[in-house]
């Protein structure tokens, strides 16, 4: 009897704790504070023709996606929906994935507020106040963005009309002080490029749009209020003077939060030192000289400690090209800044004209990654048995094996946009692909790598993409930068690529830089030692045991068979090398297929592989290589 009356009181003791347990973890999740979500899309639909829409289109999202940046930098509590593609809103089809049964964001409570008045007064307690910029200098809207990550405060263009945000905000009830000017309080202009930079010891250095930075630089950089790692290479206010040269999305205003919350510095600035497009006022080159600074004092705070990772692309469509009145091309202009920023170890996430929009990054930046992320390899034993390999170990060279850089996904931004339409692809799968993506773009979209990774069939596999864990070119890096900088350069990408599980850089834009040396080899091996693909080396070799591939040529028809036609007199070109890597840019899965259904019916040898099979052959065949031209 005392037996079954201890039993009893056991089980429900037991039964107490589970209770207790069970409706503590619901107090828990009751405790957890709502996310704010607000549908900015009706920003879309207004009348880009008219300047005081495009002014009221701007003010909006610049102050929401910076009230994003300081709001969300420790924990995710505010969403936006804004950017849509094809009809399509990408920002509600990543909520709802994640709002599944068992998926991050389930369960969680949502508070939905329409204006980004109510939103920034919900937040009010989280801001220190307001920075003030002056709608007549365009580039103090980004020294704005500046000072709302370093001072949490908010970006208001100074607007004398009633109905604005600016006077909404910091008039009437809980009105926000303005806490830093970079407009006189009277609305009149500050900074004038002359004289003395307003607030500085340093002379003006001629141009209006510079001071401002240099305003930043003396007051902010200098000074250590900003650590160097982070920047966003994004559009100031003067888009607003032809908001209809690219996507009416293409402010790329919703790129900044996530910057705003690392505390980076912007600008926007021309990397060319030999023409002005944007201030033609200035003296010959002090965009370029301003640029420079910047980022020389970005590396010098960092110390070697980690490259600057650079959010942005050069605004081709508005600026510093042939196309906004320059003199360069646009492959150039991208060329350029990308090896302006690799001399002060610096790299981009490449949001370019197109699908450069992307939002709520400072949100995602949560996102509750695995550990690792690890994907298989082949071996000897396994080529061989696929009759890849020969009974002696060779290759087999009756064929042409053929790999694909499936791409351009070095752009946060272009991979959450083509999501839906490329990944989701029911013909997805059907083929081996190699995917390149910069393992670096988790920063900032981790739940999108995330997805590609869980939802992957075998045949898919992943590589980097251009030109490691960002946009950045080794070879400028190793001869032109710091001594130290190829070796920060590769303990930034180890740790990427030790994440991601990825042994192979699918592409090394070289552009107008120099090829890389022993220094950058040596690096990409440690990291990359399964394979590289850069622009400027031998056809084909092997570097201590890494596979080394010279690219070829992008397939850029819209048309399969005409870009298989290309394939195929490529491959003929390079005869007596069985091995060809091609570059193709946002195909369908469905394109692939025809393409190699195509390639194939004129060309039977031609065998596309895939990607472990592909390096390891290469691996063997460059090795035996190295062996006869020793033994002769």
């Amino acid at each position: 009897m005392k037996r079954s009356v201890n039993t009893y009181i056991n089980v429900h003791f037991i039964l107490l704790i589970l209770i207790t347990v069970f409706a503590g973890g619901k107090t828990e999740a009751k405790r957890q504070e709502p996310i704010v979500y607000i549908d900015m899309r009706y920003t879309l639909k207004a009348d880009y023709r008219d300047s005081m829409a495009v002014i009221g289109v701007w003010d909006d999202l610049h102050a929401i996606s910076a009230l994003q940046g300081i709001v969300n930098r420790d924990k995710p509590r505010l969403y936006i929906e804004y950017v849509e593609t094809n009809g399509r809103s990408i920002d509600a089809y990543w909520w709802n994935r994640y709002r599944r049964t068992g998926e991050w964001l389930n369960g969680r409570d949502t508070l939905r507020l329409e204006r980004v008045e109510e939103v920034v007064r919900h937040f009010r307690h989280l801001l220190h106040g307001v920075v003030a910029y002056d709608s007549n200098v365009a580039s103090t809207s980004n020294v704005a963005s500046s000072l709302a990550g370093v001072e949490n405060l908010l970006p208001l263009r100074w607007d004398a009309r009633p109905a604005s945000l600016y006077q909404k905000l910091t008039n009437g009830k809980d009105a926000l002080e303005v806490r830093e000017w970079l407009v006189n309080r009277d609305g009149s202009t500050l900074f004038t490029g002359k004289g003395q930079i307003p607030g500085t010891e340093r002379v003006s250095s001629g141009s209006q749009k510079c001071d401002p930075y240099l305003w930043l630089l003396e007051r902010y950089m200098k000074t250590g209020r900003m650590d160097g790692r982070y920047a966003g290479y994004y559009q100031d206010q003067m888009w607003r003077r032809k908001p209809l040269a690219a996507p009416t999305n293409h402010h790329t205003l919703t790129n900044h939060d996530f910057f705003i919350s690392r505390k980076a510095f912007f600008f926007d600035l021309s990397p060319w030192p030999d023409e002005a497009t944007d201030d033609m006022s200035q003296p010959m080159g002090t965009d370029y000289r301003t640029l420079c600074e910047m980022l020389q004092q970005a590396h010098t705070l960092r110390r070697g400690s980690a490259p600057c990772y650079i959010g942005g692309f050069p605004e081709w469509a508005y600026k510093y090209t042939k196309r906004a009145g320059g003199k360069h091309a646009d492959v150039d202009t991208e060329w350029q800044f990308a090896e302006l920023i690799s001399r002060y170890m610096a790299f981009k996430d490449a949001d370019a004209i197109g699908y450069g929009a992307l939002a709520n990054a400072s949100f995602w930046q949560h996102f509750p990654l695995q550990k690792r992320y690890s994907q298989p390899w082949t071996s000897k034993k396994k080529l061989k048995q696929a009759h890849y390999l020969n009974n002696d170990g060779t290759v087999d060279t009756t064929r042409n094996y053929v790999i694909i850089y499936v791409g351009d996904y070095d752009a946060s931004s272009w991979i959450s946009q083509r999501t839906p339409d490329l990944w989701d692809n029911p013909h997805r799968g059907e083929l081996p692909m190699m995917w390149c993506i910069s393992p670096v773009l988790s920063e900032r979209v981790p739940h999108v790598l995330h997805n590609f990774r869980v939802t992957a069939s075998p045949k898919d596999f992943f590589a980097a993409a251009d030109n490691g864990a960002g946009y950045l070119m080794p070879g400028v890096a190793e001869r032109e930068g710091a001594p130290e900088d190829i070796d920060t350069w590769k303990k930034h990408c180890k740790k990427y690529y030790r994440k991601w599980g990825l042994s192979i850089t699918g592409f090394i834009i070289d552009g107008n830089g120099p090829a890389m040396g022993k220094k950058s080899l040596d690096a990409y091996r440690e990291f990359s030692h399964n394979g590289i693909v850069p622009q400027k080396c031998d056809v084909i070799s092997n570097y201590r045991g890494m596979p080394v591939l010279r690219s070829d040529y992008d397939l850029v028809s819209n048309n399969p068979k005409e870009a298989a036609q290309v394939l195929v007199d490529r491959l003929h070109l390079r005869k007596g090398v069985p091995f060809h890597w091609f570059r193709i840019i946002l195909k369908s899965p469905e394109w692939y297929v025809s393409l190699i259904e195509e390639a194939k019916r004129q060309d039977p040898s031609i065998e596309l592989v895939d990607m472990p099979t592909f390096f390891e052959l290469m691996r063997t065949y460059t090795q035996k290589q190295q062996k006869n031209i020793k033994a002769s």
